[in-house]
């Protein structure tokens, strides 16, 4: 009986022993290794990603990137549009200068369009620049109504910031309170061919 006992807690004890020594490995899982995610590109809301993952943004226009092309401000400078005070509303007034915009436009199909919002120093900086993007839009909204794809169309928001006049009086925020237009074209490249002389 004492045999038993003892050849009983001699096997209990072999296998605790045999037991801690081994590792355990999970059968039928397969890990998938970091980067294998697929990268999940949409419009609405998506599944969260980690901090490992980033977000790729869909660009509006594909076949144009404003900083890669020639930026004529000269052309459509005296066509700037103005606003009212807190307002992204286009004024009848000012859309003389937007059928001139338009008119630029559809004269040379190449050419895009870069529409820069502005507002005076009054407001935060976060209010401003949403306001500043509200006034760009107005102007894109108003080129598609006069035929302009508006793909051919980018806007930027600068708020507060690029004031054309420094003042602090109604005639300054006036003249800051505006839409400028950047004229877009495609960078000419010059193809040099060079002779060779081989003697």
């Amino acid at each position: 009986m004492k045999a038993k006992w003892i050849y009983s807690l001699a096997l209990a004890a072999g296998v605790v022993a045999v037991t801690a020594g081994c590792k355990h490995e999970v059968v039928g899982v397969r890990s998938i290794p970091p980067g294998a995610w697929p990268t999940v590109v949409g419009i609405g809301p998506g599944p969260t990603l980690s901090q490992s993952e980033e977000a790729v943004p869909i660009p509006i226009e594909t076949n144009w990137v404003p900083g890669v092309m020639t930026q004529d401000r000269q052309t459509l400078a005296a066509d700037t549009v103005h606003f009212a005070y807190d307002s992204a509303v286009m004024r009848d007034s000012e859309m003389t200068n937007i059928e001139s915009v338009a008119t630029a436009l559809k004269s040379d199909p190449a050419a895009k369009l870069l529409v820069e919002g502005n507002c005076d120093e009054r407001g935060t900086e976060e209010y401003n620049r949403a306001l500043g993007e509200r006034r760009a839009l107005s102007s894109r909204e108003e080129l598609a109504a006069l035929g302009i794809d508006p793909m051919r169309v980018c806007t930027i928001s600068y708020g507060k910031d690029k004031p054309v006049d420094p003042g602090h009086d109604e005639a300054a925020w006036w003249k800051n309170r505006r839409d400028d237009f950047v004229l877009l074209l495609p960078k000419v490249e010059i193809e040099t061919n060079f002779l060779s002389y081989d003697p």
